[in-house]
């Protein structure tokens, strides 16, 4: 499999997750202004969207949407546990986390990067997201990780697209559930390879 990804998005969670796995992969970096790849070669032959992350598979098919990415990887060694078994109450569960990370926490940070966007219409933006932070805190108050006592591939999304708090002053000790998740996350050692892989990796040149 390869694994197409930039630095600080969302790729990083299916990075993690394929190395949770112990799945053999080749990581590809993609330059996210230009959409080439270290070759020259297009990214957008690969995705048409145009962002991370991709999966392509041995067969040459590209799965692409973080969370069909993390089920599918998950659901190629169901013995570890990352998700529930398909069709369980517990994986609508998960799917359902899956969707409110998509749609309130990634969306709701991405909002941050617009440079167009007026500081006054982001703070309002940025205080929607904290009402949402209070649902996650409920949850992690509860338990180390969303679905439980165990990491699951939703964890592996959250953690990705909250490192995005720090470009934005956004300081999440005055969230200490959040805070000590995302402690908990980073001591992993799945998660400390990928995020060394990813630094060690040189930029496309095109």
């Amino acid at each position: 499999m390869k694994l197409y990804f930039a630095p600080d998005t969302c790729s990083l969670s299916p990075h993690i997750v394929l190395r949770e796995l112990g799945l053999p992969f080749e990581l590809v970096r993609v330059n996210n202004q230009s959409k080439k790849l270290a070759d020259g070669s297009d990214f957008l032959a690969i995705n048409p969207k145009g962002y991370v992350a991709a999966l392509q598979l041995e067969n040459g098919e590209v799965l692409t949407e973080g969370p069909a990415i993390l089920q599918y990887l998950a659901d190629l060694k169901p013995e570890t546990g990352l998700a529930p078994q398909n069709g369980s109450w517990e994986r609508v569960r998960l799917q359902e986390w899956l969707n409110f990370i998509t749609s309130e926490i990634h969306a709701g940070l991405a909002l941050q990067f617009n440079a167009a966007m007026p500081p006054e219409v982001k703070e309002m933006f940025k205080q929607k997201l904290f009402k949402r932070f209070g649902h996650l805190v409920q949850a992690l108050e509860r338990h180390e990780y969303l679905c439980g006592p165990r990491f699951g591939v939703a964890d592996a999304y959250l953690y990705a697209v909250l490192l995005w708090t720090r470009f934005f002053d956004i300081d999440l000790e005055n969230w200490p559930a959040l805070a000590a998740f995302m402690q908990r996350m980073t001591a992993r050692p799945a998660v400390q390879a990928a995020l060394a892989a990813e630094r060690a990796m040189p930029a496309p040149a095109y």
